[in-house]
């Protein structure tokens, strides 16, 4: 074979790519693939699109994009050594005392360059290396956009719009020979800023005050504004060319000059490899398991009070959509937990689908039916979907009590909290936990340097540093919630990753509920009483008597072991709730370990007594007893005079407050009322009864396409190949419509006979095809058979076999003979 021919442009330089190589560029930029290209020529112009482009340059590490910026200031197109001496520099000390690491400069740039080259941000050989032009547009430098590395325009750039005559006015005051040739003097210029023997001189003899405005401008922004009478050393550089002007008040120091003043290096400081995490502290790996774990069964508590909380019905939804303040704050009182903790508990139910809105007129939250399901799964289940469904979401918690683009506040279970780069990031930051050793907790700070080496700022702000509120420092407080939700969440446990984090992220969550299931402690069926009114929890309870235990009693403090308190409001709620006072006492002579205490058992008979010994309807709103003295009672008590009550009989009263205040009112004076119905049953209250419809979990908003698999890929690649291959066919016979790339166009009996020809011979021909919807297309097919108005085919263009109606064919071209090989 002969030798290669060098690619002319981007287009071939594709083509000249293997299939894996293809595959490789589709999967790294899978907005490619949306929709799938017709042809290798359509790839790279959608390649070099300036969305594409910016996607991509998003996504490189930070040394491959120090490697592009430099292509971006070098000349296009740029050899290889030019750009190791623009990322290593010239060798010569430019007064910073920083050892340049020139050594792993030049070991890490082939696979920076490869990087570019995967991606098609950069094509052509090692001696002839471009850039793809809209990525030189993005880095190059401008007085609007700053270049990333500081650097101004070249000589010939500053001054394209300069008089001969003041150009000749700097070559002589430079000490440069005089030329009329404008082109040759631009040139002469450049050449006396890259001399460094002669650059020296000429600086040798600057006063130090110029100096000092120099170093203000070597390492960007190389601008600077100009008073209406500039100070002698500011005309010093003028006249010589060291500053350009860009328009009457603004100068820039040209690219050649800064190159010299920074020893020949496009970068301050290349940052040619990863920076390492740096471990904070190493504990033992049992000991991060049992914690996190611990922290893991205090998070499904969580999680469970607060579904208990909403089980009757949540709070309403904000006409803007959300949770309001106040009723944040009511569920960290609840929760025990700061208002930022419970509204990452509040949005985490939400991402696991055991939350959501109810879509009745008066919208509220409320418990999914999926809660009762995950409600009934074992302790580490229910861990593992929490974990997931954090991992996935895009919901980003920590955004709450911030604000958005136009100056709102940001609310809990609101529509703007969605983030695209949470997953990736949470991802990123236990894999990174994961590389250190088990025990290992990491250095927040080296986390976040590595995080964003490997994703760096691509638009700096001015002086090169981040603009506050970019894509990258969203990135960063991503990351350092991350760290702490892991730990919220069990995810982690002292600062470590747990074994079953672990697993969960490497296997999967069956293997990490498995690592779980030793660590969480056994639930407990029994509960301790004492003579107080309290009961003591030694520990997880199982659910039924947790559940029923709730109704009875109210929670008085949490921790290892958990203190319920009896009180005549908790026994009313459980009588309310259907319960009799038999059932209390045999529930609590089963689940004690402990004689019941006969305070308790009072307590209980007294309130059952008195229970229901008021009976209360709608009139609006009616209350009946069978003890006129009662009632008599409740009339001359001062306390019931808001409730405006007049005797309708000497059993009943009523009122024009609805039945709830009703009941609300005589509980606060003493009572112990309960509801009916129409028919004169006893109205039982059950906790839990208030359900959403059937409800799937919120989607993650996607950070751009998604990656395509490995047979979708193989697919786009075969149908690019097949395109490329018909679009660069040559047709014989109609020159024509292939030099103007307009369909082939034929007589039908002209059609007819081409096609069977080339059935019958099994050569390909060109087509031009109409298709139902009026779209026209070119196709390359190779006819099988044709009969009763129809050519089957196998078309080359769609690499499968298709039947075409013959009335729907414009017009057939027969390929040249080296296009039929």
């Amino acid at each position: 074979m002969g030798t290669t021919t060098p690619p002319r442009t981007l287009a071939e330089a594709l083509r000249a790519r293997g299939d894996e190589s293809l595959a490789g560029l589709l999967r790294a930029r899978p907005d490619l693939l949306s929709p799938v290209p017709n042809d290798i020529t359509q790839l790279a112009t959608r390649a070099g699109t300036r969305a594409s482009v910016v996607r991509a340059l998003e996504h490189l590490d930070r040394f491959a994009l120090q490697t592009a910026e430099a292509l971006a200031v070098a000349p296009d197109p740029a050899p290889y050594d030019t750009l190791l001496a623009l990322l290593t520099g010239d060798g010569h000390d430019d007064g910073d005392g920083r050892d340049d690491a020139g050594a792993a400069i030049t070991a890490a740039l082939p696979a920076a360059l490869t990087t570019l080259r995967e991606q098609a941000l950069v094509w052509g050989e090692d001696q002839r290396l471009h850039l793809v032009r809209t990525a030189r547009e993005l880095l190059a430098p401008s007085p609007q956009h700053p270049s990333p590395t500081g650097l101004g325009p070249t000589v010939a750039e500053a001054t394209a719009g300069m008089s001969p005559g003041r150009l000749q006015e700097i070559l002589t005051t430079a000490g440069l020979p005089g030329t009329h040739d404008p082109v040759s003097a631009v040139a002469s210029l450049a050449g006396l800023f890259t001399d460094r023997t002669r650059m020296a001189e000429l600086l040798d003899t600057a006063p130090a005050e110029a100096l000092s405005v120099l170093d203000r401008l070597v390492w960007g922004p190389p601008y600077g504004e100009l008073t209406p009478n500039p100070a002698p050393p500011v005309q010093w550089l003028r006249d010589r060319g060291l500053l350009l002007p860009v328009s009457t008040r603004t100068v820039v120091l040209p690219r050649e000059a800064a190159l010299h003043l920074r020893a020949g290096r496009a970068h301050r400081v290349p940052e040619p490899v990863a920076p390492e995490l740096v471990a904070a502290a190493e504990r033992d790996p049992q000991a991060v398991d049992r914690a996190a774990a611990g922290q893991g069964f205090m998070a499904l508590s969580t999680v469970e009070e607060l579904l208990k909380l909403w089980n009757n019905g949540g709070p309403a939804i904000l006409r803007a959509g959300g949770l309001s303040v106040r009723e944040l704050k009511r569920a960290a009182v609840a929760l025990d937990s700061p208002e930022p903790v419970a509204a990452f508990w509040i949005e985490l139910a939400y991402a696991a689908g055991l939350l959501a809105s109810d879509g009745e007129t008066d919208e509220r939250y409320a418990p999914t039916p999926a809660s009762d399901e995950w409600l009934d799964l074992p302790a580490q289940d229910r861990w593992t979907h929490l974990a997931t469904a954090w991992l996935a979401a895009t919901r980003t918690a920590g955004l709450i009590g911030g604000q958005d683009s136009k100056g709102r506040a940001l609310s809990t279970l609101g529509s703007d909290l969605d983030r695209s780069a949470a997953p990736e990031v949470r991802r990123r930051v236990l894999t990174l936990f994961a590389s250190l050793p088990p025990g290992t907790a990491p250095d927040p700070q080296t986390l976040l340097a590595r995080l964003r080496w490997e994703r760096p700022v691509r638009t700096p702000g001015p002086g090169g540093q981040a603009a506050p509120g970019d894509a990258s420092d969203l990135r960063s407080r991503i990351a350092l919630w991350t760290v702490n939700e892991a730990e919220l969440l069990g995810i982690t446990g002292r600062g470590a990753l747990s074994s079953q984090a672990r697993a969960l992220l490497e296997e999967g969550p069956a293997p990490a509920a498995a690592r779980l299931a030793p660590l969480i402690p056994e639930p407990l069926d029994h509960v301790l009483l004492q003579a107080d009114l309290t009961a003591v929890a030694p520990g997880p309870l199982e659910r039924p008597l947790a559940e029923m235990l709730s109704v009875l009693a109210d929670v008085e403090s949490k921790g290892g072991a958990t203190v319920y308190r009896f009180t005549p409001g908790s026994v009313r709620r459980a009588l309310d709730a259907g319960q009799a006072a038999t059932d209390l006492h045999a529930f609590l002579a089963t689940h004690s370990r402990t004689p019941v205490p006969q305070p308790l058992s009072y307590l209980i008979d007294d309130v059952a007594r008195r229970h229901g010994h008021l009976r209360i309807g709608a009139a609006s709103a009616y209350v009946r007893c069978d003890d006129e003295a009662v009632l008599n009672e409740i009339l001359a008590d001062k306390r019931s005079a808001p409730l405006r009550l007049r005797r309708l009989a000497p059993t009943v009263l009523a009122t024009q407050a609805d039945p709830g205040s009703l009941l609300d009112g005589l509980r606060e004076m003493g009572y112990a009322p309960a509801a009916e119905s129409a028919e004169g049953d006893v109205l039982i209250t059950r906790a839990g009864a208030r359900r959403t419809p059937p409800r799937t979990p919120p989607v993650p908003v996607p950070e751009g396409p998604p990656v395509p698999d490995a047979t979708l890929l193989a697919a786009a690649v075969r149908a690019v190949r097949a395109g490329d291959t018909a679009a660069r066919a040559v047709q014989r016979d109609a020159p024509d419509t292939a030099t103007s790339g307009s369909l082939p166009r034929t007589t039908p009996a002209e059609t007819l006979v081409t096609v069977q020809a080339a059935a019958m011979t099994g050569s390909a021909v060109w087509i031009g095809y109409v298709n139902a919807d009026g779209a026209a297309s070119q196709r390359v097919i190779a006819p099988v058979k044709v009969e009763g108005g129809f050519v089957t085919a196998y078309d080359h263009t769609a690499d499968e076999v298709r039947t075409y109606p013959l009335h729907r064919i414009t017009g057939v071209a027969e390929l040249a003979d080296e296009q039929q090989t």
